[in-house]
């Protein structure tokens, strides 16, 4: 089956708008010829021909390399704090050419949410989002852009409306919000870490974490911020020791270097 990958890339693309660039070739390989034996279906040539002809068939395959464990506007109440508040004093701070890292980024659904919600305030040409994970395959998958009905549940119906085309029973984010995120390797408790951002966003990450591991993570982040930066993390953690650290407490949830 390996001959013709190249031309099921190009048909899916063509019938989908999925790239199946983004994803690791040899995974994706493997998943989708389970996919086809299972239908004891000879060849992709074939398999391009049934995806065209049967929906069930063409669901059955946008749900198997869908994301389903993401979720954009995570805790919509803090986003809507972020919206009316923290990015306009952040615009009114350093301008419009704001340095934002969403740290941890897993399937890209929290930088994209930032790209969206920074659309409210500034031209998509101005925004560009620094975006990192450990992993390998779920940055594949963020730069896919395929969610599930679900996990775009909380965005709000005009950037719903606006930036997500339906494929099959899932969504695919508008390549214009794509092109404002760039993605990379990083681990967080080896790798060097970025300097001056003006917003570092990571959430319900460091749970996973020692009490130590934390701590130093959170000392890293207030030295990446530029001054009066802003840290974001998730509704399920808290910097116990943040006075000592250096920051200040804007909100539950919103840390500032002063």
């Amino acid at each position: 089956m390996a001959f013709d990958y190249e031309y099921f890339k190009k048909e899916i693309l063509a019938l989908t708008a999925i790239d199946l660039n983004s994803y690791k070739e040899k995974q994706m390989k493997r998943r989708i010829d389970t996919l086809i034996t299972k239908h004891k279906i000879v060849g992709y040539d074939k398999y391009v021909q049934g995806l065209k002809t049967d929906k069930a068939l063409f669901d059955e395959f946008v749900n198997y390399i869908t994301i389903n464990v993401s979720e954009f506007y995570r805790n919509p109440d803090q986003w809507k704090l972020m919206d009316e508040q923290v990015i306009p004093e952040l615009i009114k701070k350093f301008g419009k050419n704001l340095k934002v890292w969403s740290a941890a980024c897993s399937t890209g659904d929290e930088p994209y949410s930032l790209v969206m919600a920074l659309s409210r305030h500034v031209p998509l040409s101005n925004i560009k989002i620094f975006a990192t994970d450990l992993d390998k395959t779920v940055i594949a998958k963020a730069k896919m852009g395929l969610y599930t009905a679900k996990s775009i549940e909380a965005v709000p119906e005009d950037l719903k409306k606006k930036y997500f085309t339906q494929v099959g029973p899932s969504y695919k984010i508008a390549d214009e919000i794509k092109a404002r995120v760039e993605f990379k390797e990083h681990n967080l408790l080896k790798d060097q870490y970025p300097t001056d951002y003006h917003f570092i966003v990571c959430r319900n990450v460091l749970i996973y974490f020692t009490e130590e591991a934390k701590d130093e993570v959170f000392r890293k982040y207030f030295r990446s911020l530029a001054k009066g930066g802003i840290l974001f993390i998730g509704s399920t953690e808290q910097i116990i020791n943040y006075k000592e650290i250096g920051f200040d407490r804007k909100n539950s949830f919103f840390y500032q270097k002063p």
